[in-house]
């Protein structure tokens, strides 16, 4: 079999490498860990850095990731529009390209009134504490269930995507200047136009100095309308994987012939 030449190996976090907002299996954290001596390892995603720190850092260190290997790894937080990276004992922030307060106030008020018009406002399921609409610095994040949920409880409530679209066709009615990507279990992520994934691989080009044919992208979402999609749309090589499972199968491969 061919040696992989690949130098950058970048992710989609919930359905790619976990279950949706949970931490990251053993398996695949070894995995990482594996690929940490290999390639660069880029998880880019809606989320915040601090599930980031959740789902998949604690999860390496656990595992035993060493300082060196962290070193390797670059947090591309809410699609790539903030970015961090590991420098001595702490993670630093490289850059964010935050949304103005009247953005975010816009933007929230489209998604909740098409939520409540639609039927799809679920405020009596949240847990205490929680939210369906997350500020998440340069971007909205609406979640049905709010980020408590149980995992059975997200993975039923919209499986097929339709309420969802029905929620982004009648919020961009009202906040038309405004572009939405649907993701996750039960997530529609919203921000000024060119602030997706594309913006985050973008640059991810730049800040690790690499060629798009240096990559391979993991995503579950690469179809039109998905939060992967403007990924596979750069030309960037893309593997579609619809669990942490099907990721693992991949990386035993790549590791394998390394």
């Amino acid at each position: 079999m061919e040696k992989v030449t690949k130098k950058v190996l970048a992710f989609d976090i919930d359905q790619t490498l976990n279950v949706a907002k949970t931490p990251i299996p053993d398996e695949i954290a070894d995995l990482l860990i594996g690929c940490l001596d290999h390639f660069e390892i880029c998880p880019i995603s809606g989320q915040k850095f601090d599930q980031f720190l959740i789902q998949i850092v604690n999860r390496l260190i656990d595992r035993g990731a060493t300082t060196a290997q962290l070193q390797h790894l670059h947090l591309f937080v809410a699609q790539g529009t903030q970015y961090y990276r590991y420098e001595g004992t702490d993670w630093q922030q490289v850059y964010n390209y935050p949304l103005t307060d009247d953005e975010v106030q816009k933007i929230t008020s489209a998604i909740e009134s098409a939520a409540r018009e639609l039927g799809y406002w679920e405020e009596d399921k949240l847990q205490q504490g929680d939210e369906i609409i997350e500020n998440r610095l340069s971007q909205v994040t609406f979640s049905a269930l709010g980020q408590k949920a149980k995992t059975e409880d997200k993975y039923a409530w919209d499986p097929d995507c339709k309420k969802r679209e029905k929620i982004v066709e009648k919020a961009k009615e009202q906040a038309p200047e405004f572009d939405y990507e649907i993701g996750g279990t039960t997530s529609i992520n919203a921000f000024t136009p060119g602030m997706n994934k594309k913006f985050g691989m973008t640059h991810l080009l730049e800040e690790l100095k690499v060629k798009k044919e240096d990559i391979l992208y993991f995503g579950d979402m690469t179809q039109p309308g998905g939060n992967d999609y403007p990924v596979k749309e750069m030309g960037i090589d893309t593997i579609t994987v619809r669990s942490h499972e099907d990721t693992a199968y991949a990386l035993r491969g790549i590791l394998g012939i390394i």
